[in-house]
């Protein structure tokens, strides 16, 4: 592949000529070499801990496999057809930063690209100021483009950014092949993953609300119309201009989209109701955040043993898990796996996902799972809190951050990581380690129930010695001959309680 970089306007802090050239290859070489990308080498099978996994099989069952087909001898018998892996050439461009920066975003689109279900083939990466308005690319690197499918046999092209309308039209003519945008790819991912009514009702929204403004009209369906035919006996009511079919295509876009947000609100009542009870219990909320892949609920299976579908991809779950489990000391508190986050996050799935996100809002502690065997660590860090940041009621509610997959990190790593949070936890949820040490933060970091008590409860009453145990924080317990002594801090409800049962 040769590597051509448009003219652009210099910079002083960044390389150009024949060094930029030289890097930008580099970089697409060191992708295409390494076929794992972002997702992690190596044995990524499930642990004891994670249960049996009949969901990955399920999952596998419906995936097509590369290298089998079924392309028939004499295309007269029935058609021509192949069954194989989309075969996909990623573009990018690298308009900022470092050469890291720019291998690290384009590693993720090829771990994206692989976890939808294609075949990477080549890569094109080009050093410019700013994306051409007309084909996303310059003129020279689109044609080079161009040539670089036909040679490959590619039937896609995937771009990392977010291409507006225009732009993906211009590529499409000039590469004649499909052309499709980092959103478009992580919407698929999600349409394969999801499997709650509800999680397909919000990635079907989020869809639909991407493809609105990208409508577009094929020969001759921009001029159809429904009006307009009288001189064909449609008799009244046809008369007029009539609705264009992309009109007509539009309208009905719209009318899925507002009954998606009715079902969606609908189905807000359940979740309301199920948290609440929670909350009626006096049991407290951890939710686990953090971004995709980065091993969010291999750490809910070691800390509850919840089974939850575990598979080295990207977005391998999206439905929210909620399990309870317990600290050290014996009180009850609920677990929630949450979706996982990526770098510029398409804004349609946060509003889809938004009431599924609600589960880290109305936590009472966010326990932030950093992947710190990545190549950048830190870009993950920020990518998460970025999108918390946009989640009404997360800033006051307490993080602890846990760098996952420790054993797999380099110790400068998890030193750097430690000096920029100080608070972190070094953590692996396939050996182990570290575990024990989150156990006893998150049960610091717990919120403490506000009423002291010192009573002695009846023995008859001993329900409300369970309650204390489950919901409160019992500091000291002595049986006397009149019944179970108790020192505690419980909630006001459970104090009432047990204010009148030493009465009585």
């Amino acid at each position: 592949m040769t590597e051509r970089t448009a003219p652009t306007t210099p910079r002083s802090d960044a390389p150009h000529g024949d060094d930029a050239q030289d890097r930008a290859q580099d970089v697409v070489a060191r992708i295409l070499a390494r076929a794992g990308t972002a997702i992690q080498l190596g044995d990524d099978g499930p642990s004891a801990y994670d249960g049996e996994q009949f969901d990955v099989d399920d999952r596998s069952a419906l995936r097509r496999v590369a290298g089998m087909s079924t392309e028939l001898e004499d295309v007269t018998e029935v058609e021509y057809r192949q069954l194989r892996l989309e075969r996909v050439v990623l573009v990018g461009l690298w308009n900022s930063g470092t050469a890291e920066a720019a291998e690290v975003s384009l590693r993720e689109l090829a771990a994206l690209a692989e976890t939808a279900g294609s075949e990477v083939l080549d890569g094109l990466l080009q050093r410019r100021t700013a994306p051409d308005p007309g084909t996303y690319l310059g003129s020279g690197k689109a044609r080079e483009l161009a040539d670089l499918v036909a040679s490959t046999g590619a039937d896609t092209v995937i771009v990392d950014s977010e291409l507006a309308p225009s732009q993906r039209r211009g590529l499409e003519d000039v590469v004649k092949v499909k052309v499709i945008d980092r959103t478009a790819l992580i919407l698929d991912i999600f349409a394969q993953h999801a499997q709650s009514r509800e999680g397909k009702a919000q990635v079907e929204l989020a869809q639909l609300e991407y493809l609105l403004p990208r409508l577009r009209g094929w020969g001759e369906s921009m001029s159809r119309q429904a009006g307009g035919r009288v001189a064909g006996g449609a008799g009244i009511g046809s008369r007029g201009p009539g609705e264009t079919k992309i009109e007509l295509d539009r309208r009905r876009i719209r009318t899925r989209v507002a009954k998606l947000r009715r079902q969606i609100k609908a189905m807000a009542p359940s979740r309301a109701t199920r948290r609440q009870s929670r909350r009626a219990g006096a049991v407290p909320s951890v939710a686990i955040a953090g971004y995709t892949n980065a091993g969010k609920s291999s750490l809910l299976n070691r800390l509850t043993g919840a089974g939850v579908l575990v598979q080295n991809a990207l977005f391998a779950t999206l439905d929210p898990t909620v399990r309870r489990t317990e600290t050290p000391d014996g009180r009850t508190y609920t677990l929630a796996d949450t979706v996982g986050f990526v770098r510029n996050l398409p804004t349609e799935l946060i509003e889809a996902f938004r009431s599924t996100l609600e589960e880290v809002a109305q936590a009472d502690l966010i326990v932030h799972v950093v992947d710190a065997s990545h190549p950048d660590p830190e870009g993950q860090l920020d990518a998460v809190r970025s999108v918390l940041r946009d989640i009404e009621g997360t800033s006051d509610i307490p993080e602890i951050v846990a760098l996952n997959k420790a054993d797999l990190a380099e110790p400068e790593t998890i030193a750097r990581l430690r000096t920029r949070v100080p608070d972190a936890v070094a953590v692996s949820a396939r050996t182990g380690a570290g575990i024990e040490e989150l156990r006893d933060r998150i049960a610091e970091l717990l919120p403490h129930p506000a009423v002291h008590v010192d009573v002695v409860v009846p023995y008859q009453r001993g329900d409300l010695v369970h309650r204390a145990h489950v919901s409160g924080e019992v500091l000291t317990e002595e049986h006397t001959e009149a019944g179970t002594r108790l020192v505690a801090r419980v909630d006001s409800e459970l104090a009432a309680a047990l204010a009148d049962a030493v009465a009585s």
